[in-house]
C-alpha cells in the first residue's frame, strides 16, 4: 500500500441466526447490512438455473460445491434449514461462506484489515484459528476474489462497547466504576465486565442460552397443536420482533401465550451469567446489545432495574459497528482520524 493510499477496513459479524457486515465508512457514518446465516450447498452454480437470477443472492464456490447466501437465501430452500449451531461453527463451511458472502457483498478487492469477533469463552481457544481462516486470498464467485492483509479478532461484546463509546463518549471508562455489557445472540448468551479499559477477565464468559433456545421451544409447541414437525423459526422470529401472532396457512397461532417460556429461558441465561459475576451491587450500568436483546431486557431489569439497563439504539448492528470503530482505530493513527474506508 503506497503512502497515498489509505486502509480498506471492514467488519464481519457471523452470527449463528444473522451475518452482519460493513458496507462502508464515512466520517461518522457506518453502513452495514445483513442477511440470514444459511448457507445452502449446490453441485452446480445456481446462477446457471432458471430463476436463480431473480434471487438477491451470491454462490460461493467451496470444496466442490456451491454456498448459496444472501437476503433472498431462503428462496433457495429446500424446506430444510442448514444451521451449524455448535462449538466448532468457525470451522464449518458453512461460517466461511458467509463470511465470503459478505466480503463479495462489499464490493472491494482488498481488505487492509479485517476485523470479526467469536463468544468470549472461545476466544482464547479459536481466536488464531479465525485469523488463519479469515487472512488471505478469499474466491468469492463470479471471477471475484478478496485479499484480506490483516484481521483482528475481538469478543464480541467488545463490538457493543465500542459503539457506545465512539457515540456516546467515554461514560463508560470511568477508572472508578465496573460496568456490563451483555450481548444475547442467537445461540450464546455473552458478557463482559469492565472497568475503565480493564477487562475482567475472570467475570466475564458466555453460556449456550440465546434466541435460538426461545425459537426452539416456540417450534415444538407449534408442532403439538399442528400434529406435524414445524422448523420455520425465522418466521417465529420475525412475529416476536413484529409483536404479531404467526399466521399458519389458515391459521392464527397467538405468541403471546409463550411469553412465559421465552421469559424463562432468559432467566436462565441471566442466572449463569449472575453465578460467574458474583457481586451485582457493584455494577454502574449495563449495556444491552445483539439481536436478542428485547428478549432478555425483561430479564435483566428486574436483576439491575430498569435504570441500570441500557439499550443500545439499532441493537443487532451494535457489535459489527463496533469491530468497525476498533479497526479504524488501529488504522487512524497513521492515516489520521475519519481517513480510513
Amino acid at each position: 500500500m503506497s503512502s497515498l493510499e489509505f486502509p480498506v477496513v471492514r467488519a464481519i459479524d457471523v452470527g449463528y441466526g444473522q451475518t452482519k457486515y460493513v458496507l462502508g465508512a464515512q466520517g461518522g457514518e457506518i453502513r452495514c447490512a445483513s442477511f440470514p446465516s444459511l448457507a445452502y450447498p449446490q453441485p452446480r452454480d445456481p446462477a446457471d438455473s432458471l430463476g436463480a437470477d431473480r434471487r438477491d443472492t451470491v454462490a460461493i464456490p467451496l470444496g466442490g460445491l456451491f454456498y448459496e447466501v444472501g437476503p433472498d437465501v431462503v428462496l433457495a430452500s429446500d424446506g430444510f434449514r442448514p444451521t451449524q449451531v455448535h462449538d466448532n461453527y468457525i470451522q464449518t463451511p458453512e461460517y466461511l461462506a458467509l463470511a465470503r458472502g459478505a466480503m463479495r457483498m462489499m464490493k472491494v478487492d482488498t481488505i487492509d484489515l479485517l476485523v470479526v469477533g467469536l463468544p468470549v469463552s472461545h476466544l482464547k481457544t479459536r481466536k488464531a484459528d479465525l485469523m488463519k481462516l479469515m487472512t488471505g486470498k478469499h474466491d468469492v464467485g463470479g471471477g471475484r476474489s478478496v485479499v484480506v492483509k490483516n484481521t483482528l479478532v475481538i469478543a464480541q461484546p467488545q463490538g457493543a462497547l465500542f459503539d457506545r463509546v465512539a457515540n456516546r463518549g467515554d461514560d463508560f471508562m470511568n477508572d472508578a466504576q465496573w460496568h456490563l455489557v451483555v450481548d444475547p445472540g442467537s445461540r450464546t448468551f455473552d458478557w463482559l465486565v469492565i472497568r475503565g479499559r480493564k477487562l475482567s477477565a475472570k467475570r466475564s464468559h458466555s453460556v449456550n442460552r440465546g434466541v435460538i433456545d426461545i425459537l426452539q421451544l416456540i417450534a415444538e409447541d407449534i408442532s403439538a397443536e399442528l400434529g406435524r414437525p414445524y422448523q420455520a423459526v425465522e418466521a417465529i422470529d420475525h412475529a416476536l420482533r413484529q409483536g404479531k401472532s404467526l399466521v399458519l396457512g389458515t391459521r392464527t397461532y397467538s405468541l403471546a401465550r409463550m411469553r412465559a417460556i421465552a421469559d424463562s429461558v432468559a432467566q436462565q441465561a441471566v442466572g449463569a451469567m449472575l453465578r460467574q459475576l458474583g457481586e451485582v451491587d457493584d455494577v454502574q450500568s449495563v449495556l444491552l446489545a445483539g439481536g436478542g436483546a428485547f428478549m432478555f431486557k425483561k430479564a435483566l431489569r428486574e436483576v439491575f432495574g430498569a435504570q441500570r439497563v441500557v439499550e443500545v439504539a439499532d441493537a443487532m448492528f451494535a457489535n459489527v459497528r463496533g469491530y468497525q470503530h476498533v479497526g479504524m482505530a488501529h488504522v487512524g493513527a497513521e492515516f489520521g482520524e475519519g481517513r480510513a474506508s
